[in-house]
Order: C-alpha cells, then structure tokens, then sequence
C-alpha cells in the first residue's frame, strides 16, 4: 500500500469508530433512562408492599434484579464506548504520523535519557521530535522499554534478521494492532517491570497449608454459629466463643495479612490489563520463529498466562468485597481478608515465577507491534541487508527519518574496507550535522530491526559513537571544549571492543585553536582509523580537509555547498565530491542585519 491508501484505510476506520461509538452512547443513554424508570418502579413497589401487603415482597425482587442488570449492561455499553473512541484515537494518530504531525504529541522516553550514551542524545532518540517517540506506539510500559533497549543497543544480526522476519509478518496487521490499542492501557507510571517481577517472585509470606485449613474452618465455624444463634437454635456463647478466637487467629497473622493484601493492589491491576493484551496475542497464528517463541513463552505449565492471570484478578476482586458495607459483618465473621491472602500467596508461589518471562514476552511483542506500525506506515522503507564480512555502511537515497517528506533529500554514500574516512566540508547550514545524523540514525533503526529511511541499505555490524550535540555543564564546571575530549575518549575507548565503531564527529575540537586543533583532531581520527574504526568528521577549518590527502584511500574529502539567489542563500543539501571552495559566513551574518 502507498501512503495516501494507507491514510484513506485509516481515515475509513475513523469513520467507522465514530458512528460505532454514537451508536453505543445512544443505547447507553436508553439503559440509563430505563434504569431510573426501573429506580422508580421499584420505589413504588417497596412502598405498596410496606403499606398494603408485606406477603407480597418476592415481588420487590423483580424491580431490584431487573435494576442490577441494566447497570451490568450500561457499564458494558459504556466500556464499549471508551474502546470506539481508543480505536479511532489509534487511527488519528497513525494519521498524524503519516502527516508528519506528530512531534512533541506522544511518548518521548524521558525516562531512558542518558546523557553519558555515546550517541543517543547526538542522534535525536529521545526528547520531543524524536526516533522514539516517531516508533513508540506502545501499548505498555514493559514494550516501551524494550523498544528504547533497542535503540539504545544494537542487536547481534541473527536477532536483526528474526526482528525484521517478525516485523514484515506483523506490518500488514492492522486489526491486530487496533484491536490491542482499544483494550485499556497501562499506565506508564502505575507499575514498572522491575517492581512487578518482584512482587511475583519474592518468597511467600505466608505458605503453611494447615494455618489455611484452619482459617477456612474458623470463618465457617464462625459464620454458622452466628446464624444459630439469631435463628435461637442455641445461645450466643458458641458464636462469642468462636469469634474470640477469630479475632485472636487474625490478629497474630494482621501484620503478614495486611502486607500482602497492600502489596497485591498495584501488580494486580497492571496484570489485569496485562492479562488482555496477552489474550489477544494469545489468539494470534503466527508464522515467523521469534513470534511462535514468545507465544509459546506466554504459556507456563501448560496453562496460557491469561488464564492465570485471571485468577488472580478474580481473587483481587473477591478480596474486595469486603469494602461492600452490607458485606463487611460477614466478611470479618470469615477472616476474609486472611483467607484470601493466602489464595493470593498461593497464587504467587505457583505462577509468580513465569510473570518475569511474560512481561519479558509481552514487552518484546509490543515492541515489535510498534516497528511494525513504523514498517506500514513507511511502504516505501526497506528493510537494510546485512553483511557478514567487511566493514560495510552502502547507501543509496539515504535521507533522515525524522524530516518531513515533502523536505526530505536523499544522498548515496559508501564506505568501508578499503575507504574509512570522509572528511565533510561545507558552509553553515549547508546540511552537514543532519547529514551525519542520517548516517548514525538508520543505522540505530537497522541493528532495532526496523526499515531505513534509504531506496536501499547495506551495512555491516557497528557500535555507534557521535560528538555532534556537546553540552557544557555549570553545575559539574566543564566547559564545552572539555565535554567534547571526554567524549572523544569514550569514542576511542569503544575501539576495544569486538565491533568495529562508526564515529560520527561534528566540528571536531572547534573550540580550541587552529593550530592545536589540526594536530589534535589528526591524532584523534588517525588512532580511531588504526583501531579499526570508520566514519565521518566535519568541519568549518579547510585545513583539516586536508588530512584526506595523507592517508591515501583510507580517506576522501565531500562537501555540502550554497548558492547566492537574487542575494538569497539557498541550500540544496546534496553531497559532492572534494572540499568546499567557499564559506557563507559572512553572508549570513549580513542577511540578519549584522554590518560587518
């Protein structure tokens, strides 16, 4: 599909979702006023049975069950309202997306900013505008923190290559997609992973099997001896007796009690939601081998994980009950709350240790879920091919994710083996920083398994490193020239390990002079060469350039340029061979009023 059928599918749906969601708020609106009518019917009933004949109260049973089923059916009506109106949010936002009106409306992963990441603050990954927030259509938090894993880690090739093999399966589901994003969402900040894996794997508080027993017998015991007693079968002295020794059963185990019964809350309502999205990815055939794993991982025991997870919502909500002030005598005549902690316990000992792999699943769908969003909605995207050997980036029609399309310029470039520098030159504005942007960004969206912003990418494994967004720091007192050589280091130190690193360095060392800076930054790329490293430096100072002529192939000099038009600067942002001839400077400066 093309972009525009695309939003024409999208644009369908929301229609489709609007008139479902009217639908349903019209019928929702009928139950309400019957509701009330029914209110009535049955104040009219009490009063005429309490006046006129008290035999005939069955019949108040009419009014009171005819009642509790239109609230069961209004709230489902309205629930189903709530889901039209996500569904038609997912497709205006997907619409937004395709629009280029998406920045600064959705998740942009503040959580995950690192400043010391040797390229994620450089290259746009968080913050509003951002990678993350362009892919992060998530329905979870365990999903968002997956997908910025990825981005932030590149993925060994034979995980790339499983990612892209789930990804291009999982793009044309549309459905499967709306149909998660229209169950109720998790709330970013109600539970993280860590907490809830803890939760589920903690020892139990309370195990002993015949300290169970004796509670369920207690509360029955109890509970009977009350009723004979109202019903005068005998005195009240074995209900006294009985709920003496309750009340001391339950205060010796209150403290154990009331913690789990504190802990359960916030885990059980984030597995609730949890336990929705798992069903639907349940339902699912699929035929890739990551996909078939996960859902096979959402299986413990030979019981899907939804399963389970119900249960212990069910056992959530019993627990409740007790809340209910018509309840509440009977609940504390049962030891409720004691018998239920340890149903919730039991329930943590038998399937609390799989939770850590469902979310781990869940998370990794979703991630997935939202690359492959990305994958649809970019048709004209391809997957990159992924060498084995060499040292490899080949792009042709490479241009920046994050630019609009209707600005987008694309440029070809190569290197790698024998070529491991390019030295960019260029005039202010001319496109040099967004250019390297480029090269570092469709590699993050590579080794994440995603599409490129390219007609066609091949490349090998790199670790990333960039020096392009250096920020100095008054509160830890580093100056900017400062920032920027701890940086460098961190570049050099990445050498060492087994994947050969693309640097990506912008303006290298402008903030020292001229003559420090030709020697530095020329020691600077020269060891990165020497330890196997390829990528790009740019700069304002032709001197550098020519650092290309002393390194033979290893290096070549390219140039972004502008053109004075009827005493406008105009920029085409195309790269060209060889090095700049001239600088804008100055024409920049007049062009805002500056004299010089």
């Amino acid at each position: 599909m093309t972009r525009d059928a695309i939003a024409e599918l999208y644009n369908a749906r929301i229609s489709e979702r609007q008139l479902e969601r009217e639908s349903r708020e019209r019928k929702a609106s009928l139950v309400s006023y019957s509701r009330l009518i029914v209110f009535v019917v049955g104040v009219a009933v009490a009063w005429f049975v309490w006046e006129t004949d008290r035999v005939a109260w069955p019949w108040l049973l009419v009014p009171v069950v005819t009642f509790a089923f239109l609230m069961s059916w209004h709230a489902r009506l309205y629930e189903g309202v709530r889901r039209a109106e996500r569904s038609r949010l997912f497709y205006s936002r997907g619409l937004a997306r395709l629009g280029d009106a998406w920045a600064g409306t959705g998740n942009q992963g503040a959580a995950f900013i690192d400043p010391h990441h040797p390229y994620s603050s450089d290259l746009d990954v968080f913050g509003s505008g951002s990678l993350f927030e362009l892919l992060a259509t998530t329905q979870s938090p365990w999903g968002a923190k997956t997908l910025a894993g990825w981005l932030l880690s590149p993925a060994p090739l034979e995980v790339v290559r499983q990612r892209q093999q789930s990804v291009a399966e999982l793009a044309p589901l549309v459905k499967l997609r709306e149909d998660i994003a229209r169950e109720r969402p998790v709330a970013v900040d109600s539970v993280d992973p860590e907490t809830l894996s803890k939760w589920a794997t903690e020892p139990a508080v309370l195990t002993s099997s015949s300290v169970r027993i004796i509670a369920l017998v207690l509360g029955s015991a109890t509970l009977v001896a009350s009723i004979g007693w109202i019903a005068a079968w005998w005195t009240r002295l074995p209900f006294l007796g009985l709920a003496a020794v309750s009340a001391a059963f339950a205060l010796a185990f209150r403290p154990r009690v009331r913690s789990v019964l504190t802990a359960v809350e916030d885990p059980a309502n984030a597995l609730s939601v949890l336990s929705l999205l798992v069903e639907r990815l349940e339902g699912e055939r699929f035929a890739s081998s990551r996909l078939v794993s996960l859902q096979e991982a959402l299986v413990s025991e030979g019981e899907p994980a939804s399963r389970q997870i119900r249960r212990l919502i069910r056992l959530v909500e019993y627990l409740d009950a007790r809340r209910n002030q018509l309840f509440a005598p009977f609940a504390a005549l049962l030891l409720w709350g004691t018998q239920f902690a340890f149903a919730i316990e039991s329930w943590r000992q038998r399937s609390g240790p799989h939770v850590p792999r469902w979310l781990s699943a869940v998370g990794e769908l979703d991630a997935l879920l939202a690359v492959a969003t990305y994958a649809f909605e970019h048709p004209e995207d391809p997957f990159p091919a992924l060498c084995e050997d060499g040292v490899v980036y080949d792009a042709e029609g490479l241009g920046h994710p994050l630019i609009p399309a209707s600005r987008l310029i694309r440029n070809d470039v190569r290197f790698g083996d024998e070529l491991r520098l390019l030295v960019v030159s260029g005039s202010n504005m001319s496109g040099k920083s967004t250019f390297l942007r480029a090269i570092g960004v469709n590699a993050v969206l590579a080794f994440a398994g995603a599409p490129v912003c390219a007609r066609k990418l091949e490349l090998s494994p790199f670790t990333v490193a960039a020096s392009i967004r250096i920020l100095d720091s008054l509160q830890e007192g580093i100056s900017h020239f400062y920032a920027e050589i701890l940086r460098l280091r961190q570049v050099l130190e990445l050498t060492s390990g087994s994947t050969p690193v693309l640097f990506l360095l912008d303006e290298i060392l402008h903030g020292t002079n001229s003559h420090d800076r030709r020697i530095g930054a020329e020691a600077v790329v020269r060891g990165l060469i020497d330890r196997g490293a390829v990528g790009f430096i740019t700069t304002h100072d032709l001197a550098l350039s020519k650092m290309a002529d002393t390194m033979d192939n290893a290096a070549t000099n390219v140039h972004f340029e502008d053109q004075i038009v009827d005493g406008e600067i105009q920029f085409d942002y195309v790269m060209r061979e060889g090095v700049v001839k001239k600088s804008n400077a100055l024409d920049l400066m007049r062009s805002i009023g500056l004299e010089v």
